[in-house]
């Protein structure tokens, strides 16, 4: 089986972050995507807390029966993206592990931990955002390279910090159109997250 490893901060999961776990499957890419939140310890600003991006990835991706969450970075500490692909390997070990990320991450791959080591041992696909140019990057890593796959995966350009922008300035009408899962919004109401 072909088990995708989809990280972020999914903050919040929008639609996109669906529809790409349900493209790669649906054309059998992958058999399965594990999305893994980072936990609190990431530092990044305005990070809602791992608790409500957990609820918030359960609930849009409810009745999915090929596409989990796993909490494995909700730990005190930072977790590298080479630690948790060699988890879920020693966890699937019959199994093929393939990790997702956007093109703008394969941009900064030269500043991961191990990044040469993640590049040699796992399939790397890569989602382009439609205005994404990533040939100087993959030309850079010509010698590591052959794990990449860039899908051909339709990619609005969308993103977690453009929908707290709305959500700021309480453009919830924009959001219910086709961003953000209704029943996402609805737990970011009821909790009264990213609207300061």
């Amino acid at each position: 089986m072909n088990i995708g490893i989809f990280g972020g901060c999914f903050n919040p999961p929008h639609q996109m972050h669906f529809n790409i776990c349900k493209e790669l499957i649906d054309g059998k890419v992958v058999d399965k995507v594990i999305i893994v939140p980072t936990g609190d310890a990431y530092q990044k600003n305005e990070l809602e807390s791992a608790k409500h991006r957990y609820n918030m990835l359960k609930i849009l991706l409810a009745g999915e029966d090929k596409i989990e969450v796993s909490t494995y970075e909700f730990k005190q500490e930072q977790i590298y993206t080479y630690q948790t692909l060699k988890y879920f390997s020693e966890n699937y070990k019959n199994d093929e592990i393939f990790f997702i990320c956007g093109a703008d991450n394969l941009k900064q791959i030269k500043t991961w931990k191990n990044y040469k080591h993640i590049l040699s041992n796992y399939k790397i696909i890569v989602i382009k955002r439609n205005d994404d140019y990533i040939a100087d990057v993959l030309d850079e890593l010509k010698d590591i390279k052959t794990n990449i796959i860039v899908s051909n995966i339709k990619k609005v350009s969308i993103s977690s910090s453009n929908i707290r922008e709305l959500l700021k300035s309480n453009e919830k009408s924009l959001l219910k159109s086709n961003l953000l899962d209704k029943n996402v919004l609805n737990y970011i109401e009821q909790n009264k997250i990213y609207m300061q």
